[in-house]
């Protein structure tokens, strides 16, 4: 076994004032961003992360499974050649938020909108505002009647799920909103807030969601987000994951096409969600083809991001930082 040791950590705060452009439901988007020198008898040298995740192995041998081994055990694997060359060749579907964030203008809606169209986004997920789209997500804001209320009014237009309905510590209210809405046709989708596989066990059991969004970053590492996989495939749930922060649609690609790979072995009722912004901003940015994500080749988590982005977005005493808080001043 190569043995290595990490001889230096170094954190920095990496801050995007998202909110100047309108994108987003946060003010900003920020993270912790991790470094680390690691030294050993086949390593040495510096990488970086956000998140969890560590150098890995470029190379791409016939019928691989990916970082994370035999994790989805042995009953798909016959057919994992397969599904790993259609991922090779299609992708893993995807859904858009870029084009619907509530600090757009009605203008800017329909102009990102009939541009994201154009780019063959079929899928969409919608901020509470207009209502014509094809998922709904009401980002924490309703008790337990409203939800349930709302989204009967709502169900003539036939939204596939209202994501996160309610407080997302709420299990037995979800369950509540679920047996509501499920004979609607809509289905609730939840699971960006939720930090541990315990909160997902009980939402499962309680059948509280039909549609389960993991956060690559939420859940605090690999194993925790493949335990929440291997559970979702037991009770038969489909795994659509949270991907709208900075860096997520570059982690999270690698769970989601090991999921579909090696775990659940289906696309049904399944896809990821993808954002157009701050990619520009990483080494190894994530692929988009057809509305679909390609499957990446570089090694480790897709994480690096670019030093220079990384000087001028810490916060406070970055380029970027050090211009805005100085014009707040005047």
């Amino acid at each position: 076994m190569v043995r290595g040791r990490i001889s230096r950590l170094s954190v920095r705060d990496v801050r995007f004032p998202t909110s100047l452009g309108g994108h987003g439901s946060d003010a900003m988007v920020s993270a912790g961003y991790m470094g680390a020198r690691a030294c050993g008898p086949s390593y040495s040298g510096d990488w970086s992360r956000e998140g969890s995740g560590a150098p890995g192995d470029s190379s791409h041998p016939k019928c691989s499974v990916g970082f994370v081994g035999q994790a989805g055990g042995k009953g798909n694997s016959p057919h994992k050649c397969f599904r790993e060359e259609q991922m090779l060749a299609q992708g893993y579907p995807a859904y858009t938020t870029s084009c619907a964030w509530l600090g757009y203008s009605d203008d800017t809606l329909k102009q990102v909108g009939a541009t994201a169209l154009q780019q063959g986004w079929l899928r969409a997920d919608l901020l509470v505002k207009n209502l014509f789209l094809q998922m709904m997500d009401a980002n924490q804001r309703w008790d337990v009647p409203e939800a349930v209320e709302w989204m009967s009014k709502l169900a003539k237009f036939k939204p596939l799920w209202i994501e996160e309905p309610t407080s997302p510590d709420d299990i037995l209210g979800h369950a509540t909103i679920s047996k509501a809405l499920v004979p609607l046709g809509i289905g609730v989708a939840t699971g960006e807030q939720c930090h541990n596989r315990v909160i997902f066990k009980q939402l499962l059991q309680a059948k509280a969601l039909q549609f389960l969004q993991i956060d690559s970053c939420r859940l605090g590492s690999i194993n925790e987000n493949l335990s929440v996989l291997l559970m979702a495939k037991k009770f038969e749930i489909p795994v659509c994951p949270h991907a709208g922060g900075v860096g997520l649609c570059e982690l999270v690609q690698h769970l989601i096409i090991f999921d579909y790979i090696s775990v659940s072995a289906s696309l049904k009722n399944r896809m990821c969600e993808y954002v157009d912004h701050l990619h520009e901003h990483f080494k190894y940015p994530v692929m988009i083809q057809r509305a679909s994500y390609m499957p990446p080749k570089d090694a480790g988590y897709s994480t690096e991001m670019k030093e220079e982005s990384v000087r001028k977005h810490q916060y406070p005493d970055g380029e970027v930082w050090n211009k805005l808080l100085a014009a707040q001043e005047n």
